[in-house]
């Protein structure tokens, strides 16, 4: 059984820091994409950043340039260093991955950036 559980979240200060850890079990994760999601109240769920098994980064424009996705294989751990933040950064940060074709997901962890 796949479990994907994150942590970090909490309240931040407008061009404040923070990373986002993602545990990952149940999985191979080392042939897995990884990425982290975040939905913001009334709004949609939208990807924030994506990294494949072979490392390769991508991110959404909102992020590029402040937030950095990163892996460890040995861990099975994901992160996402968040720098620079804005108040538009408040959301709900959900880890993803896909596992076998099925999309997975955490439990989400609250990230708050006050203005």
């Amino acid at each position: 059984q796949v479990q994907l559980v994150e942590s970090g979240g909490g309240l931040f200060q407008t061009g404040g820091s923070l990373t986002l850890s993602c545990a990952a079990s149940g999985t191979i994760f080392t042939r897995n994409a990884m990425g982290w999601y975040r939905q913001a109240p009334t709004k949609q769920r939208e990807k924030v950043a994506t990294i494949t098994s072979g490392g390769r980064k991508s991110y959404a424009d909102s992020v590029k340039g402040r937030f950095t996705i990163s892996r460890d294989n040995a861990k099975k751990m994901a992160y996402l260093q968040m720098n620079s933040l804005k108040p538009e950064d408040t959301a709900i940060y959900y880890c993803w991955t896909n596992n076998y074709g099925r999309d997975h997901w955490g439990q989400g962890t609250q990230v708050t950036v006050s203005s």
